[in-house]
């Protein structure tokens, strides 16, 4: 019963990951008004925030309790790596980019 709930709680800490990446990405496409910066934006600052959240989440609060993925490098690329590629080509692609809205004027 341990490992079963160990995979689930695993499987929700992915899912919050991959929404975590996508908001961060989204984020800095709005913000950065360069191309270039949002991108090294994404690919520096979005895993340290998710292996920082690897670290409360798996070490504090004990996620993932039960099970054995093998080795800590298959836990990373299972808890930043994958996060991170879906929820930035969750963003990159099914999300409308940020200049194809029209904001209304504020004067």
């Amino acid at each position: 019963m341990l490992a079963l709930f160990g995979f689930g709680s695993l499987l929700a800490l992915v899912a919050f990951h991959t929404f975590l990446a996508g908001v961060a990405t989204r984020f800095f496409r709005i913000q950065l008004s360069t191309s270039w910066g949002s991108v090294v934006y994404t690919l520096v600052l979005t895993p340290l925030l998710l292996l920082v959240s690897t670290l409360v989440f798996t070490g504090a609060l004990g996620v993932g309790t039960g099970i054995n993925v093998g080795s800590s490098t298959i836990l990373l690329a299972l808890l930043v790596a994958l996060p991170l590629a879906l929820g930035v080509a969750i963003d990159y692609l099914y999300v409308p980019s940020p200049d194809e809205y029209e904001l209304p004027d504020t004067r």
